[in-house]
């Protein structure tokens, strides 16, 4: 992979790729499971926008499942694309296009990230990234443990800010919706040093029957654990 790229890869909290249709992966470079930081405010919104918010919400859990291409970018310049595959709950895989050498799999309990270039593997718990909260068997952006911390509408699309209530600093997931019909679009990720992963899916399919294997992972001979 590119040293460029390398730079920028999807590291796992971004790839709060799924999307809960969300997820919504990709990810951001970082550390992760960051030092907890004082609460962040939550978004005061009007009566309608809590109305849209609901609807966001349901449209969330009623995708259980979901392929498509993906094409992702960051605020430093990078640029990479692949295809993303989501089962919920708690279930991923992010295949990352040559030149780039990285697959993403998410089983459950771990993010796991393969580094082919560097022989590398890395497992995270999947409650330690953003990407936890869009796998979740039921989405409730009211639940106590997410933060709401904004909502924009413009064009026709709809943006929310989601963060972790009690790990903010882990990174903010915005999810893009059209609001007409109601539609998942794309993501963003930004993390503690507000580098931004922008996730726009292509052509997705949702709700179709997914083989078992793609979410299980086996480590590859001469790969090496990170710590």
């Amino acid at each position: 992979m590119p040293r460029s790229l390398r730079r920028v890869r999807p590291s796992l909290a971004a790839l709060a790729l799924v999307l809960s249709a969300v997820l919504s992966v990709a990810l951001v470079p970082g550390p992760f499971g960051a030092a907890r930081a004082q609460g962040p405010a939550p978004y005061l919104m009007s009566t309608e926008e809590a109305v849209l918010l609901q609807q966001a919400q349901d449209y969330l859990n009623s995708v259980r499942s979901l392929r498509g291409r993906f094409q992702q970018a960051s605020s430093t310049g990078n640029q990479a694309s692949g295809t993303v595959y989501m089962r919920r709950p708690g279930r991923m895989r992010i295949e990352y296009d040559p030149p780039a050498e990285v697959l993403v799999v998410a089983n459950g309990s771990y993010v796991i990230y393969e580094d082919g270039e560097l022989q590398q593997v890395s497992y995270i718990g999947l409650g330690d990234t953003p990407l936890g909260i869009l796998l979740r068997d039921e989405v409730k952006l009211s639940d106590p443990a997410i933060t709401v911390t904004g909502m924009r509408r413009q064009a026709g699309l709809m943006e929310v800010d989601i963060v972790e209530t009690d790990a903010p600093g882990q990174g903010t997931l915005t999810l893009v919706f059209a609001e007409s019909p109601l539609e998942l679009r794309s993501w963003r990720v930004r993390d503690a040093q507000n580098v931004e992963v922008t996730v726009n899916l292509l052509r997705p399919r949702f709700n179709i029957d997914l083989d078992r294997d793609l979410f299980s992972y086996r480590e590859r001979a001469g790969f090496r654990r990170s710590d």
